[in-house]
């Protein structure tokens, strides 16, 4: 990935003068989690570059997505207060618990709305 004729250990000897370092990291597997999905990068190629203190890291390899299913634990309490709060049944109180992600107070709104 260097330019044409450009010689690799004078090239690492600039980059040690700009603070420059790179290390190449032996991984058989990365995997980025978001939000919605995880992202997994197989056989991957890391290079980790620190410049003045900051790490950076490149990354290739073959790539493939995943949804991720977290798992929200709902609390009996949580329940019963949305129950009380909206008057309604435990178990509807419970599904608007895990349509809103756990948040006591959307699942109020959604079934007083």
């Amino acid at each position: 990935m260097l330019p044409r004729g450009l010689n690799p250990k004078r090239m690492e000897k600039m980059m040690k003068r700009m603070g420059i370092k790179v290390d190449e990291i032996d991984a058989s597997q990365v995997i980025i989690k978001c939000a919605d999905k995880d992202i997994v990068i197989d056989e991957p190629s890391v290079v980790r570059t620190n410049v003045q203190g900051q790490d950076m890291f490149q990354i290739s390899g073959k790539i493939s997505e995943s949804v991720s299913e977290a798992s929200i634990e709902i609390n009996e309490d949580d329940v019963k207060m949305v129950a009380e709060q909206a008057k309604v049944s435990e178990e509807k109180a419970r599904k608007a618990l895990e349509e809103s992600n756990g948040d006591i107070a959307e699942a109020i709104l959604k079934l007083k709305g």
